[in-house]
């Protein structure tokens, strides 16, 4: 086993990491119960800045997948979220989360041929072990509305980053402009669902502004251009099983700003799940596929030497 490109996945890690920032944030300054408008806030001022930046349109049949991808990775998962973090303490959504890189296991094998191996099963299920031990504790109450958001943000994020890996990039296309058109096709798609099912945007103060801000620039622009960077030079399995940083770090953001304990076993979790999150960036070592065996004739051809047939270049 050799590690694949440590600088790209410690940039790649950057995204999860900062969005174990989210839930803290959208509890402590966001206006409550708007996860439409909130999931709009974050994913349509990020989309439209980074279009601007890359000022690269979709062509031909990638207007179609950048929709799908938009709504997928943005669209859907985004609100989804947002709905998961108002009903639930954001533990119980990280534990559903967690099983993302199993989903993405599964996903692969399905839609890109990936015969799942019994290390990455098993990896994932100590990565979703881990960060139960971690957040669990203090999870609190189900709610079925917001388990039903939590599995269904998670199913979508992992279809979405499974498609991102089969489809690449259109040729002279970097990951700046494929995360402007996913943002901006995920943002435009929330905005009207926004005004119909939750009406005119609220009330914003100095605190939610600021949070939005943050939300839109160093939350999503930044982190989803790593992330989908990332995408185009790694593996969706190596991709998906960084998301265990996220639960992670909204522990420790729990633990230094919110005054929330971490005992003996959530600490356990935690280094369950980080071994889990290493673990997962171990890509196989390649089997060198041996030639065939051949003998020459005496006119200088090559025949099989088994089966003494020609050969014939592949």
């Amino acid at each position: 086993m050799t590690a694949t490109r440590p600088a790209v996945i410690a940039l790649t890690a950057l995204a999860p990491v900062s969005w174990g920032s989210t839930y803290a944030v959208t509890t402590e300054f966001l206006p409550p119960d708007r996860p439409l408008f909130t999931g709009l806030m974050r994913a349509l001022p990020a989309g439209l800045l980074l279009l601007a930046l890359a000022r690269v349109l979709p062509r031909g049949a990638w207007w179609g997948k950048a929709a799908v991808l938009g709504a997928l990775n943005i669209g859907a998962f985004f609100p989804l979220l947002f709905l998961a973090a108002y009903r639930m303490p954001g533990g119980m959504a990280a534990v559903v989360g967690s099983a993302g890189p199993l989903l993405v296991v599964g996903l692969s094998a399905l839609l890109l041929g990936q015969r799942p191996t019994a290390r990455s099963v098993l990896t994932g299920v100590v990565a979703a072990s881990g960060v139960s031990l971690v957040v669990l504790e203090a999870a609190g109450g189900l709610d079925p509305l917001g388990v039903l958001a939590a599995v269904a943000s998670t199913a979508a994020m992992s279809t979405g980053t499974v498609l991102a890996g089969r489809w690449g990039r259109p040729a002279g296309v970097g990951p700046l402009a494929l995360t402007a058109w996913q943002l901006t096709a995920g943002g435009l798609l929330l905005a009207p669902l926004a005004l119909l099912v939750e009406g005119a945007p609220p009330a914003l103060d100095g605190p939610a502004v600021g949070g939005y801000l943050y939300l839109a620039l160093a939350n999503t622009a930044l982190a989803y251009w790593l992330w989908f960077r990332g995408i185009g030079r790694l593996s969706a399995t190596q991709v998906t099983f960084l998301g265990p940083l996220s639960p992670l770090t909204a522990a420790v953001i729990g633990w230094a700003a919110l005054g929330e304990a971490l005992g003996p076993v959530q600490l356990a979790g935690m280094g369950l799940a980080f071994g889990a999150t290493l673990a997962g960036q171990w890509a196989p070592r390649r089997t060198r596929v041996p030639e065939r065996p051949f003998e020459r004739t005496r006119g200088g051809a090559r025949r099989d030497a088994r089966t003494g047939r020609p050969l014939v270049p592949d």
